[in-house]
């Protein structure tokens, strides 16, 4: 009896968490959280935060440069003629006591002190490139944001102009009953009925485009957000207008300030200034410090009667009396890669210059057009109730009120068409100004 009680809690249990999982799944996202599992799952991003991990690798690589080398050799010689391993010096002389054969170990420690700058350099153009990655990836999160910023309120268009292919077809239903009901005591003629009828036809195949929009918009956000293609979503109406604070010029200062894509044409240019003094360092001479420790014997365990050993300390300094030119030339390679560097930034920031004048205008005439077709609904709602009034006294013709109905739903589109442009407007100035939402 408790055993079966236990089984019951437990499968009572399950389809409680079962049921809170699929509330939980099919609650409506909030644009918040979409960006929020948008980042989360999106691989753009991961494999630029990866990248920031690889950079990282490269300039610890780098700092290795700056300290010693320590090698070893083990070596197992054997020569035509038997040789003696003297102790003095380690040299190998002919001997008859002596074995062809001669084991070697030796292990050498080498410490650069000046290589012309060239080390220090070399880490410089390695900790950019950390830094490179770092705004890369803040890049990649932007252009998330606005891919999730717009696919939301793709959806949402979408969803308002199926509700106004909705409306549309209820008031053609609405009117062809009414003109059904004239034609039957012989107030109208026949051909009103067919107009009606047509115009229904067409409300309901526009129907049908409408929801084929919406579906393919919730794949799209689906998609994005690497869930099931298919998977049920809702989101939250947030389709709304509120004007813009900022004029073009506060944009654009904050654009050229907050842009990730600028700071990384500076570092960029940073880099290839590195560059050159990498280069410059060629006429530079090369000073290392190095110990050796080698040893040798007839024995594989360098152990015996006759064996050898020495180290030395060796400070070397290398200079190159001539190289053709190479290293000025290296040099003037360099100074080109600065130059090229430094024009992309100005072609960037002028790029930008352009995208957030492109971007504030057409934001403004997105609300401006808000405005207008705020006006236009509700004259073509007084026009489709009047044309109606008319048409039930007969001063008005069947045609009147069906065309009546079209202007109000062509001007319900523009509405909602023109909301959904101010946001994505929005939106795509946010993300040219650099700015992270939210």
């Amino acid at each position: 009896m408790r055993m079966r009680w236990f089984v019951g809690l437990i499968f009572w249990v399950l389809l409680s968490a079962g049921a809170a999982w699929a509330q939980e799944s099919q609650k409506p996202l909030t644009l918040e959280e979409s960006i929020r599992i948008a980042l989360e799952r999106n691989l753009k991003l991961h494999s630029s935060m990866e990248g920031v991990a690889g950079s990282e690798f490269r300039r610890k690589a780098a700092m290795t440069d700056f300290f010693a080398k320590w090698t070893g050799q083990y070596g197992y010689t054997r020569y035509s003629f038997p040789s003696f391993i003297g102790n003095f010096g380690g040299g190998l002389t002919s001997g008859p006591a002596s074995s062809p054969t001669v084991y070697n170990l030796s292990s050498t420690i080498s410490q650069p002190l000046f290589a012309g700058g060239s080390i220090l350099s070399n880490y410089r153009i390695e900790k950019h490139g950390v830094d490179i990655s770092k705004t890369d990836v803040e890049t990649v999160k932007r252009d998330i944001v606005l891919q999730v910023r717009e696919g939301y309120f793709n959806i949402l268009r979408a969803e308002k102009f199926l509700d106004v292919a909705r409306q549309t077809v209820k008031q053609f239903s609405a009117q062809l009953e009414v003109t059904r009901a004239f034609f039957e005591v012989g107030i109208v003629p026949k051909n009103d009925v067919l107009q009606a009828e047509v115009r229904l036809a067409n409300a309901k195949l526009g129907l049908l485009r409408a929801e084929n929009d919406v579906v393919l918009a919730k794949s799209s956000f689906n998609s994005l957000l690497r869930r099931e293609i298919d998977a049920p979503l809702e989101v939250i109406d947030i389709l709304g207008h509120s004007p813009f604070p900022l004029r073009f010029e506060e944009s654009l200062k904050e654009a050229l300030g907050k842009r990730p894509e600028i700071r990384t044409s500076n570092l960029k240019i940073e880099q290839a200034k590195e560059g050159v003094k990498i280069a410059k360092s060629g006429f530079f001479p090369t000073v290392n410090l190095s110990g050796n420790y080698s040893r040798l014997s007839e024995e594989p365990l360098l152990v015996g009667d006759l064996r050898s050993e020495r180290w030395t300390v060796q400070a070397l300094a290398t200079f190159t009396l001539g190289d053709w030119g190479k290293t000025a030339h290296k040099v003037g390679e360099g100074k080109v890669k600065v130059t090229q560097a430094e024009d992309a930034k100005v072609e960037l920031i002028e790029g930008i210059t352009l995208e957030v004048k492109s971007d504030y205008q057409i934001l403004l005439v997105a609300e401006k057009n808000i405005s207008v077709a705020e006006k236009s609904i509700e004259q073509a709602e007084e026009n489709l109730r009047m044309n109606e009034e008319r048409y039930k006294h007969q001063v008005a013709t069947a045609t009147d009120v069906l065309d009546a109905v079209v202007l109000l739903a062509q001007a319900r589109v523009n509405y909602y068409g023109a909301l959904s442009d101010f946001n994505i407007s929005k939106a795509r100035l946010e993300r040219a100004m650099g700015r992270m939402y939210p």
